[in-house]
């Protein structure tokens, strides 16, 4: 089964308007899709990507009036955000520092130089300089200049109390290869890759931090984390999960995309989606996120869900 790495992140904001503005305006991802959750239609989702919403660069939200998140184990705890090299992160640096965050200084993260700074409500987040070679996709309507545009999504940092029950998970059922081990805070940090290319598209690195307390999901955290595969594999991981005895949601269809989800064993929920059909099953790829965009058993409601809607 093909194996393409993270398809995409989504988050927890309570300030959609906030958010919206941090995203576009100062790091300069596309919004690709404005729709709702599809379990919870008073929130909005919002997915921000690449200029033309490739798979592999969106980073979601679900606007939900959450308390921020309690920091801990069991959960993803920093999510990269691919740049093309050093000199794409000193810019970056300066463009945050004159925004009014503050950032740290850049560092060397498992060989690879990284920025990590936090949005306004305390996501965690780094730009990464991956000099891999990748198509690109810029906004040509962004803010950013294309050479420092965010390319993707990758590494993502995950910490686990009891990371061998990670490992049988990604290793055993998932397929990914353990391709290295670095030291970090006093940790073990396991970098699994999905695949056999090097880029940090496909690369979760997995933080071992038994002594720590349990997470708790708020705004400013990660809720889940999402996989690569294509709709000609989607049925064959279906039944993959299901023979390897995980619990999950068994097939769901997304519109956008269709998705499996299943919780690893320390408590951390992943989602495999395929990279089809896209955001554009539903409008013209100029004109992405431009209106509350409702897959079609929801538009029936669509008064309904307006008028539940906050104005961003």
């Amino acid at each position: 089964m093909n194996r393409h790495g993270i398809h995409h992140v989504t988050a927890i904001t309570a300030n959609a308007p906030e958010n919206l503005r941090f995203y576009t305006g100062l790091l300069g991802m596309r919004l690709v899709k404005k729709t709702v959750n599809q379990d919870d239609v008073s929130a909005y989702h919002l997915f921000y990507a690449d200029g033309a919403g490739t798979p592999g660069t969106d980073l979601t939200f679900f606007d939900w009036p959450a308390a921020p998140e309690s920091r801990g184990t069991s959960s993803i705890v920093r999510t990269g955000l691919r740049v093309d090299g050093v000199a794409a992160l000193e810019w970056w640096s300066q463009r945050l520092r004159e925004a009014g965050l503050t950032t740290k200084e850049i560092i060397e993260r498992d060989n690879r130089a990284a920025l990590d700074f936090e949005d306004p409500e305390g996501q965690r987040l780094s730009f990464v300089a991956d000099d891999a070679e990748s198509e690109k996709h810029p906004w040509r309507g962004g803010p950013v200049p294309e050479e420092h545009q965010i390319r993707g999504l990758g590494p993502l940092v995950l910490s686990v109390p009891k990371p061998e029950r990670t490992e049988r998970i990604f290793c055993g059922v998932l397929g990914m290869q353990i391709a290295r081990t670095y030291r970090e805070g006093g940790s073990d940090v396991q970098v699994y890759r999905a695949g056999e290319r090097l880029d940090a598209g496909r690369e979760i690195h997995v933080s071992a931090e038994p002594g720590q307390p349990m997470a708790h999901q708020g705004s400013g955290g990660v809720h889940h984390l999402a996989l690569r595969t294509t709709q000609a594999d989607y049925d064959a991981w279906a039944q993959r999960l299901i023979e390897a005895g995980l619990p999950n949601s068994g097939p769901v269809d997304r519109f956008y995309f269709r998705s499996l989800y299943f919780r690893e064993p320390n408590g951390i929920l992943i989602e495999i989606a395929t990279d089809e059909p896209g955001f554009a099953a539903d409008e013209p790829a100029e004109s992405l996120g431009q209106t509350l965009a409702l897959p079609p058993f929801l538009e029936p409601r669509r008064r309904e869900i307006e008028a539940g809607l906050k104005p961003l």
